[in-house]
């Protein structure tokens, strides 16, 4: 965050901080927990029986919403504004652009308002909706006897029409032109194909062109009206939860809201800074201690802001010159701070947007999201953790021992660290807490019981916790100095807040159009239903003149790499949220079909859509650490790829042992039934034993892993000997015991032979 003052800025700019400010405090307010007696007082001061304080009704805060972020958004990214400097003489086409996105929002919210059932606004403008209630009313009365009954809520009566479609695709072209300069050009790329191919295979079905099922729609599943069929598939877009005002609206403004503004008040803080000088202070003895440093304040930091991107801005322009200075090459630093940002979206407890779009597209709540991310996540900064270790023999760099004055440890950075730790600690106690147990607690006997009872409204529940670590900071804020001196700040990061939370919607609304458009085209129901017939067909395939045959698990392996080729694919140089929820919907359907449990795959997606920001040839984190280091991106990328490898391999071994997830969920299918059934070999409760043995396992693959890619363990080693490494890595984590052990036996023997070989290297040289 810049120290700009609004003041200095355009005056655009400066409405649209003002607005920003008041999106931060009407989401706050409408995210607010359950505080006994709250709700009752509002209502008794405003004489309203139903009124709210919070949680207001989404048919009705939604589209104002929507409106005022989309506004927001024009303001703050004029183009008007940029083309009036740079190209005056068209500088009018930017201003039609603003004003477009504008009027497109206004007509999404007015559409939706007149369209959905329980609103219908020109009917009760027109005073017809209150007829037709009174006269429903009226039809109820009487029917039994001293009974009376809520008259049925009409449908609407004034509506587009036709007219639905040419204003639905008149939004979409106006929203997708202003995505393509704030989010970039290939997530309207994706989502321009996705409704070409859904507008495609309707012209197709309406003119009998083909009877491919994949050219087919189901826009005939109306009894064949065709006028009838695209009008409701139209208005479906506006009003259904996979419609822009429906579920990714409830993510934003109702789910991840006081998490975005809680990292827009960490990035004004000075907790990273500190944050990484303990994280020095605490690994100086270890070889390479400045990687090691990098990792445990990006990891931290990380799941605060839930941005890789962000992330290397943040930390690394402290730790990538620091581990430079220690030795590293220029690629390894940034390569490292890369893939350790990157992972910060898979470190609990916060995760970022994508967690909680997980949350919502899987049901499963957001304590056990978290505690399903946490192995993977310390399996992750673990294999980093060894990547550097050996990176650090290999380049010969020695332990810091001797801090430099600058990441010296002083008193304000101890009060620095309590900005970071306490609100993370009040997510940790409210996430994980136990209502019950809190009732009869040693806080229960110190605390008043309206203060109790409002922790315990608030335990367990993810909105709630980031609500109070918002209440929790705002004041801590104060513990820096050049915040006292400069409160405004702290209006700058929440205004920063509301500016992201816009931009976020934007580029939500982009994968809303994908999700409504997949929805109705059938697409996806289609792809499951083709690759789950050929691979019942299929018995063998032949990869360079070797024939495999299809049995068993090769089904599934065939259909993780298939899902994580487009993970990778779909996401270069795109955000995490929607190169996750676009294969989510296109292929989390088929993994589920082939034994994974519905959460397993959404969860293996989203594991390959965060990798794909280190992945080349477009990986966003690997340029951006590049852009500090100043060397060539691309080796910055493929050196990111080779530390955070472990990023491409956990999701596989989750896969196959989904015990490691820690939750029901994970090993829970749909039968062919449509029952809920534990996966065959599972009881639903963690086998401690059995969990160790694996853990055991999976740290030596990752051992032999690291080494094998640095080429280096206690001394440097030949070609075959890394392809070996590889290759015993992956036979330890096979599922066949005997296999198993032949991986273990022989990898062990392997490590143990290299180090005595290095050795008596070292040995000859000192001799000699």
């Amino acid at each position: 965050m810049t120290d700009t003052t609004p003041l200095s800025k355009p005056l655009g700019q400066r409405i649209a901080f003002w607005l920003a400010l008041i999106l931060v405090v009407v989401g706050m307010v409408n995210t607010l927990p359950e505080i006994p007696g709250l709700q009752d007082l509002a209502r008794d001061l405003t004489g309203r029986p139903f009124f709210r304080v919070s949680n207001f009704p989404p048919e009705y805060f939604y589209p104002p919403v929507f409106l005022l972020m989309m506004l927001i958004v024009a303001l703050d990214s004029s183009v008007y504004r940029a083309w009036r400097e740079e190209r005056p003489n068209i500088a009018w086409l930017g201003f039609l652009l603003d004003a477009g996105l504008i009027l497109a929002a206004f007509l999404a919210a007015f559409g939706y308002l007149v369209e959905i059932d329980s609103i219908c606004l020109i009917d009760q403008i027109t005073g017809e909706r209150a007829r037709l209630i009174q006269e429903a009313a009226e039809r109820s009365a009487g029917v039994i006897p001293g009974i009376s009954f809520e008259a049925e809520v009409p449908a609407c009566q004034a509506r587009f029409g036709i007219w639905i479609i040419p204003l639905l695709f008149t939004i979409i072209t106006l929203f997708f032109l202003y995505n393509v300069r704030v989010w970039g050009l290939p997530l309207v790329a994706v989502a321009s194909i996705v409704v070409i191919y859904t507008v495609g295979t309707a012209l197709i079905w309406v003119f009998d062109l083909s009877d491919n099922s994949f050219l087919l729609t189901k826009l005939g599943a109306d009894g064949g009206d065709v006028t009838a069929a695209a009008i409701q598939k139209a208005t479906n877009v506006f009003i259904t939860p996979d419609g822009f005002m429906g579920r990714f609206m409830e993510i934003v403004v109702s789910q991840v809201f006081p998490y975005v503004i809680l990292g827009a008040l960490f990035g004004s803080s000075a907790g990273g800074t500190s944050l990484i000088k303990l994280a020095v202070m605490s690994t100086r003895r270890l070889r390479g201690g400045p990687a090691h440093a990098a990792i445990v304040s990006s990891a931290m930091f990380g799941t605060i802001t839930g941005g890789p991107v962000t992330n290397v801005l943040s930390t690394g322009r402290l730790t990538i010159p620091m581990m430079q200075r220690n030795g590293f090459s220029p690629q390894f630093a940034g390569g490292v701070e890369a893939a350790a940002s990157s992972g910060g979206q898979i470190m609990p407890p916060v995760m970022g947007v994508a967690a909680f779009v997980l949350v919502a597209l899987t049901a499963v709540p957001y304590d056990k999201v978290i505690t399903a991310a946490f192995l993977p996540a310390m399996f992750f900064f673990f294999s980093i953790f060894l990547a550097v270790v050996f990176q650090a023999r290999r380049e010969k760099v020695e332990p810091m021992r001797d801090i430099p004055d600058d990441l010296l440890m002083n008193k304000q950075d101890w009060l620095n660290l309590i900005i970071i730790f306490v609100p993370i600690m009040t997510i940790l106690f409210l996430l994980l807490g136990n209502k019950d147990a809190l009732g009869g607690s040693f806080l229960a006997s110190i605390l008043p019981a309206g203060v109790i009872r409002t922790i315990t409204n608030s335990t367990g529940d993810a909105v709630s916790a980031g609500w109070w670590a918002v209440a929790v900071l705002l004041p801590l804020l104060f513990l820096d100095p050049s915040t006292r001196a400069k409160p405004s700040r702290v209006l700058m990061s929440l205004a920063d807040g509301g500016f992201l939370l816009s931009r976020l919607f934007l580029l939500l609304f982009a994968v809303s159009i994908i999700s409504a458009f997949l929805n109705e085209s059938g697409l996806t129901g289609e792809l499951t239903r083709a690759v789950t017939s050929w691979l019942e067909q299929a018995q063998v395939i032949s990869v360079f003149g070797f024939e495999i045959h299809i049995v068993g698990g090769v089904y599934l392996m065939l259909a993780l790499t298939c899902a994580m080729l487009c993970a990778i694919l779909l996401g270069m140089g795109m955000p995490t949220v929607p190169a996750y929820v676009n294969v989510a919907l296109l292929l989390g359907p088929l993994l589920a079909n082939l034994g994974v449990s519905f959460f397993t795959a959404h969860m293996f997606v989203f594991y390959f859509a965060v990798a794909s920001a280190i992945t080349p040839p477009v990986a966003i984190a690997a340029f951006a650490a590049a852009s500090i280091t100043r060397t060539e991106p691309m080796r910055t990328g493929f050196a990111a790829v080779r530390v955070g490898i472990v990023m491409f391999t956990i999701p596989f071994v989750f896969a196959w042992y989904p015990e490691l997830l820690l939750i029901q969920e994970a090993v829970t299918i749909t039968s062919e039934t449509g029952q809920r059934a534990l996966i065959e070999g599972y009881t639903g409760q963690i086998e401690w034993v059995a969990l160790g043995w694996l853990a055991a396992r999976l740290i030596l693959a990752l051992y032999l892993m690291a080494s094998a890619l640095a080429r280096f363990d206690r001394g440097p080693m030949a070609r075959w000997e890394m392809f070996l490494r590889l290759g015993l890595a992956l036979l330890v984590l096979w599922k066949s015991p005997t296999i198993m052990w032949i991986g273990i036996v022989l990898g062990l023997g392997l490590i143990i032979f290299h180090a005595l070989a290095a050795n008596h290297q070292g040995k000859r040289a000192v001799a000699s």
